[in-house]
């Protein structure tokens, strides 16, 4: 695992492979996460992306921002595109190439999802990472299985009425080799997140929560604040399954194991204008929401700490 000052040492001296000059909009924490994961994955890297945010910011050819070859896939289709590449590859006796699907969460937790359970199923050798900006943002804003209770977009105009869809435990329970999630705004947790899929034979699933100014109403100068207090409320929680043993990461450890070290979540949900309209009593029931999932997790992670 690198620090915060070995970070530093390899942005300068790991190869830049996703350029500047993307189309994407000001302070994309996706942006920053890409990059950071193809620092980690390095050049034999080749990404799938079906339709999402990523399609239109990487820009367009010859101009494009990645450094590596980038396959804009169908919205149901990019594990499966994934799946064909690996399956290629191995057939010309090339086991030394990274294949990531980077796909938006509706092209993973509603569109994709069946594609992704199959390759997984099959044991395919690539990481599939979402970056969750909870909706379609590319589109305009509509809500997303991944998208929070209570929140506006522009099919819930009065808010969404379900919590969103834990699709990394999902697939975890496939016995999945690896499952982790990670956060954007944290280069040195995404760094090290994606090395470590990256040293693991077989499917891995990388869940990356990625603040998304416009769509989430907020300045694009709290991208980064955003993202700490969605950690640091225990809306987010950052883990890993490795081999079926479940840890919890230090940053989320901490309000796990103490409640009253977790920022209260109406601290998170105040900023961030889709949320404008929640009233006190909705504030309590996600306050409620939220401490009942670091619960259920820390009770987790003390049995298989035990074991």
């Amino acid at each position: 695992m690198v620090s915060v000052k070995e970070l530093i040492k390899i942005e300068s001296t790991k190869p830049e492979l996703f350029l500047a000059g993307s189309s994407a909009c000001a302070g994309c924490s996706s942006v920053l996460a890409l990059r950071w994961a193809l620092k980690a994955l390095g050049a034999r890297t080749v990404i799938v992306s079906p339709a999402c945010c990523a399609n239109v910011y990487i820009g367009l050819w010859p101009k494009t921002s990645p450094a590596v070859p980038y396959i804009n896939m169908a919205f149901a289709a990019g594990a499966s595109a994934a799946a064909g590449i690996v399956a290629g590859y191995e057939s010309l006796g090339k086991k030394d190439i990274n294949v990531l699907t980077w796909a938006g969460d509706g092209g993973t937790v509603d569109i994709g999802i069946q594609a992704l359970s199959g390759a997984i199923e099959r044991n395919t050798n690539f990481i599939y990472a979402c970056y969750d900006n909870e909706g379609y943002m590319n589109t305009g804003t509509q809500r997303s299985s991944s998208t929070p209770k209570y929140t506006m977009t522009t099919t819930t105009p009065l808010g969404k009425h379900m919590h969103k869809k834990d699709v990394a435990q999902i697939i975890a329970a496939h016995d999945i080799p690896y499952a982790a999630t990670c956060l954007a705004t944290d280069p040195v947790d995404v760094y090290n997140t994606f090395m470590e899929a990256k040293a693991i034979h077989g499917p891995k699933y990388i869940h990356i929560l990625s603040p998304c100014a416009p769509g989430w109403r907020f300045d694009v100068s709290e991208t980064v604040k955003i993202g700490n207090l969605a950690v640091k409320s225990g809306f987010f929680i950052l883990w890993k399954q490795v081999n079926g043993r479940m840890e919890v990461k230090k940053k989320s450890l901490r309000v796990l194991l103490n409640k009253d070290k977790r920022v209260p979540v109406k601290d998170y949900l105040k900023p961030q204008g889709r949320f404008r309209k929640l009233t006190e009593e909705q504030i309590s029931e996600m306050q409620d929401w939220v401490d009942r999932r670091c619960d259920r997790m820390a009770r987790r992670f003390k049995s298989e700490s035990d074991l």
